[in-house]
């Protein structure tokens, strides 16, 4: 259930982020470029939790 929530939120961001620079360029929206950085914020997210980042109790 938290790889759903973090897909999720990855995508909301991800959605809100490509939009509002997409509107400030001039350029296009494209869903593409949504999906591949959810994609990518997915799996940071995902590395840096269960991986990178420990508890240094």
């Amino acid at each position: 259930m938290r790889f759903f929530w973090t897909i999720f939120w990855a995508f909301l961001l991800s959605f809100m982020i490509t939009y509002v620079i997409s509107n400030m360029g001039g350029a296009d929206f494209t869903i593409m470029q949504v999906v591949v950085l959810t994609v990518l914020f997915s799996i940071a997210s995902v590395v840096l939790g269960e991986g990178l980042i420990k508890d240094e109790a």
